[in-house]
This record gives C-alpha cells, structure tokens and sequence, in this order.
C-alpha cells in the first residue's frame, strides 16, 4: 500500500457510486467473482466458498477545494467510523434486513443506504490523504 505524499482538505460535492461495499479478496484487495456457492480472485487466483467472503469498503467521491475538482475513492477500515460498523457487518446487516422484510428486490435498502450516505457525506469537509 502506498504511504500518505501529502493531505488535501477538500468538501464532497458528490457520491460517485451507489455500491459502497464489494467483496474483497483477503491476500490482495481485489473484488472477488461471486457464485452462489464459491468466490474467485482474478487477480491472485484465491478461491473459496461464498459465505467466508470478505467485504470492503470503497467509496468514491467528487470532491473540490478552493481551486479544484477531484475524483477520489476511499477504501476499507478508514470508513468504519463514519458507518459505524466494518463493511462485513453493514453486508451481514443489509443481507438479514433484505430477509426479514421479504425483499427479493434489494432497490429499497440500496437506495436508503444511499440517502443516509449522502447525507453523511456531502457538504461535509474532510482531510484527505492523497
């Protein structure tokens, strides 16, 4: 992982993305390719059973200072505080909530998901380590 060259205070203007967790391989970070049954890591060629995938976070921001515009993407731990849970928990949550209200349709839980982040997040000032 590359280490901090320099800080940028910056506001977020925008949410980039509406999938703010993905599954991660736990040796390289890479999104892993999902069955119903088995997980597969492009990139290293880890495979396992779907249930013990990872999730990370990943969430990508317009962001602007007094000059410029950027595009940014924040991933994992970092981002625990702000959600109040790790990634693999706010999944586990989204997965038994989709259940329990019988949502074969996951639009909904996404979209609220989305609302609360954006709430969350833009117009909100932010150090960011670029």
């Amino acid at each position: 992982m590359n280490s901090v060259q320099g800080l940028l205070a910056a506001s977020v203007i925008s949410i980039q993305n509406s999938c703010f967790i993905y599954p991660a391989c736990q040796n390289c970070f890479s999104r892993l390719i999902l069955d119903s049954r088995r997980f597969n890591c492009l990139k290293c060629g880890c495979t396992g059973e779907a249930k013990d995938a990872s999730y990370r976070y990943r969430l990508s921001l317009k962001i602007a200072d007094t000059n410029d515009l950027f595009d940014i993407t924040v991933f994992g731990s970092c981002l625990d505080p702000f959600f109040g849970v790790t990634a693999e928990n706010l999944q586990r949550y989204i997965q038994d909530f989709n259940q329990l209200s019988g949502e074969t349709n996951t639009e909904s839980s996404t979209r609220a998901l989305v609302q609360a982040v954006e709430t969350c997040f833009i117009g909100k000032r932010f150090l960011f380590g670029v």
